[in-house]
């Protein structure tokens, strides 16, 4: 009896023990059925092709842009120098006048070379012209003989001479001036021309 009992609650639990929990219906996806493997590797191939193309778009971009910035930065750098080399052009200017004036008092002052004026004026134009120096201003260096350059002359006025040659300088009437090289003033001279014959 004791094992009828025994063997009747195995059987039940064996029961139990085996049944497993089935995956609920619910959660399967319907897949659409497959596309033929020729007509999918066309799709990726153009697909590929398309993203290439624009890789290779974007890239031209980039480096164009990389281009006008690298240009942009060195003309920004050389407008610094200018402004550096040749910012005071416009100050400097309204400063020769004076100096003109005061080589001017020094020329015209013959009979009184030892005057203390005038050699308080030459200190002066010294002073004036060693302190434009120190900023790359320099004088034109232009003798009488001297052949006529339009680059950095400025004709006043033709004189016949039979002692020069043609197209010489004769006279400087005001000195011209360098700026870091570059010219800042013509100087204003007469030029030599053939006397006319009598």
């Amino acid at each position: 009896m004791m094992n009828k009992k025994k063997h009747g609650s195995q059987q039940e639990h064996p029961q139990q023990e085996h049944k497993k929990e089935e995956p609920a219906h619910e959660d399967f996806v319907e897949i659409a059925p497959p596309v033929a493997d020729a007509e999918r590797v066309k799709e990726l191939e153009e697909a590929l092709a398309a993203k290439g193309l624009e890789a290779a778009n974007n890239w031209d971009k980039f480096l164009r842009e990389r281009a006008d910035l690298e240009n942009y930065r060195k003309r920004v750098q050389k407008e610094k120098e200018e402004i550096l080399r040749y910012g005071n052009e416009s100050f400097v200017l309204e400063i020769l006048p004076a100096m003109d004036n005061l080589e001017r008092a020094v020329a015209h002052a013959d009979g009184q070379a030892d005057s203390a004026v005038i050699e308080g004026v030459k200190i002066t134009l010294s002073m004036f012209l060693s302190t434009l120096k120190k900023f790359g201003v320099t004088p034109l260096e232009i003798s009488a003989g001297a052949p006529f350059d339009p680059a950095f002359h400025q004709a006043m006025g033709q004189v016949p001479s039979a002692e020069q040659a043609p197209n010489t300088v004769v006279a400087e009437l005001q000195k011209g001036y360098l700026l870091n090289e570059r010219l800042l003033r013509p100087a204003m001279v007469t030029v030599a021309i053939a006397p006319k014959a009598e």
